[in-house]
Order: C-alpha cells, then structure tokens, then sequence
C-alpha cells in the first residue's frame, strides 16, 4: 500500500467531516470508523466521506453493502482506493 495514501485518508476524513478536536495522529488506521468503540461516525458522515472519496480519488461505491466493507476503518479505505487504482 502507498505509503502516503492512509495519511491522505486521515486527513480527508477529519477535514471533510470536520472532526477539529482530532488530528491525523489521533486516528489508527485500524480502529473501525462506525458504532461504538470506534470513531462513532453514523449514516450521515458516512455519505459525506463517501462523496469526499468520489471528489479526491474519482472513485465510486456503488451498493450499501460494498460501502459498509470499504468504509470500515481507514486501512480498508486505503486498500480499496488503491484497488480501484486511485491515490
């Protein structure tokens, strides 16, 4: 995996969101992003990250089920983004 791409992700995740009161180093890859004990995002935060992907990286999820595998933590974003051949 490209060794700039999971600092990007951070980043798009926290600036596109607007989660101030963290910063990219607060954020383990692995940690998964919905429900509880992760990052708590919900329904909402998971449309804007997905258009935040769609804008940065030109790509696209197409089902809900694809979308809750990809969405899943930062690390599986990476590797999907960089499986679409994106980053």
């Amino acid at each position: 995996m490209s060794n700039d791409l999971i600092p990007r992700i951070k980043t798009l995740i926290l600036e596109g969101l607007h989660l101030d009161e963290l910063s990219p180093a607060d954020l383990d890859p692995d940690v998964p992003l919905f429900g509880d004990g992760g990052l708590g995002l919900d329904s909402v935060d998971a449309l804007e990250l997905v258009m935040e992907l769609e804008r940065q990286f030109g790509v696209q999820l197409q089902d809900d089920q694809a979308s809750r595998e990809v969405l899943r933590s930062v690390r599986s974003i990476a590797a999907w983004v960089e499986a679409q051949g994106a980053g």
